[in-house]
């Protein structure tokens, strides 16, 4: 047997048997880097708010000249590379929602280390997070089947994925340039809607650029080829908007409350650009799906317990506790009535309601 063709046969069993491990120890690794970004990417941004530079709400850039910011910023670009190369490995509908790791890691860190408090729903919140990321990767969807550029490129072209991006594109610019300046300091879901659409085409972007990657090391002629240029061009423009409206975010709001809202809308608009483009659902069973969207339903939940209770000081300690023979509380003293108490009686029968015919009438009698 040629020696080509052994490389090659190798290479494919390897590939076959341990691409999704790589892709999943790649997605922990991504969701562990992007966790830790956020805490100091927002020490970052307290600290610019405390030498009363312009904030980042009201367009000022301070930020990028303070070192703690550039900390999480490289720790995030690390992050996303690591989630680049799991998207190259496994499936969109397992990496993404993995990213609840990283509101895990968070909200540990910002208890922490910037006095955020997480209480003990936000810890059972935790674990629901990590109890739901477990059933999505038993009931994972198979890798697509698109192994080249050229599979990608034909894939972008289909009419139902045009449509959608072409809807997506129209309602994220509408976000930025007409609801964004007028509420997008009230409300917390226009600068994070606008991060998870745009999220739809930067994950697009890197899915497609990890194929190019693994055609060039394969010998295919892929720098001929214009889509990896475009990806490119998309996946700059995406990340840099991201960027900027979530620093926007968590310059206002509360990172506890941030990034876990941030997650949910940024899945769901993965796992539905997914869908339409990649079509990785087509070949799982009736029991992978719905074991899928149980799991997808139970991170949210987590995601919720750990962001809507957060403000309630709820401990172990302040649980009810039941006892099997509780003691009895103690009977209270018999009042007696003193004579300096009789202008209190008087008073009394005074105030008192006429009885009903029902009732014997009452009898007091004082004795002076």
């Amino acid at each position: 047997m040629p020696s080509n063709v052994t490389s090659h046969s190798w290479q494919e069993r390897f590939r076959q048997s341990y691409s999704f491990y790589i892709g999943l120890g790649l997605a922990f690794l991504s969701s562990f880097l992007i966790g830790s970004s956020v805490i100091l990417k927002k020490k970052g941004l307290q600290r610019l708010v405390a030498s009363g530079a312009t904030r980042a709400v009201d367009g000022g850039y301070g930020y990028l000249k303070d070192a703690m910011w550039w900390a999480g910023f490289l720790t995030m670009a690390a992050g996303e590379v690591a989630n680049f190369g799991a998207y190259a490995f496994a499936p969109a509908t397992v990496v993404t929602p993995l990213g609840a790791l990283s509101i895990l890691i968070s909200a540990i860190l910002s208890s922490h280390f910037l006095g955020e408090s997480l209480n003990l729903l936000g810890k059972l919140g935790c674990v629901i997070c990590v109890a739901g990321s477990t059933v999505m990767v038993i009931h994972a969807p198979e890798e697509g089947k698109i192994t080249t550029v050229m599979e990608m490129a034909a894939k972008m072209k289909d009419t139902g994925y045009i449509v959608f991006a072409v809807l997506l594109l129209v309602f994220c610019l509408i976000l930025i340039f007409v609801i964004a300046p007028r509420y997008g300091q009230r409300n917390i879901l226009i600068y994070i809607i606008i991060c998870s659409v745009i999220g739809a085409f930067s994950v697009s972007a890197v899915k497609g650029l990890g194929i190019t990657i693994k055609n060039f090391f394969q010998g295919m002629p892929v720098v001929q080829h214009p889509l990896p240029y475009i990806l490119s061009l998309i996946l700059a423009l995406s990340l840099s908007t991201q960027v900027n409206f979530l620093n926007r975010a968590l310059d206002i709001f509360n990172t506890s409350l941030v990034f876990p809202i941030y997650y949910v809308f940024f899945t769901t608009m993965v796992v539905a650009s997914s869908v339409v483009l990649f079509k990785e659902w087509y070949s799982m069973s009736a029991v992978d799906i719905v074991g899928t969207l149980s799991g997808f339903v139970t991170i949210i939940l987590g995601v919720f317990m750990l962001h809507a209770f957060k403000d309630l000081d709820i401990s172990q300690t302040s649980l009810p506790h039941m006892h099997k023979n509780p003691t009895p509380p103690p009977a209270p003293e018999p009042s007696v009535t003193r004579r300096e108490d009789k202008n209190v009686l008087v008073d009394s029968i005074e105030l008192c309601s006429t009885p009903s015919p029902e009732e014997k009438p009452r009898v007091f009698t004082i004795h002076s």
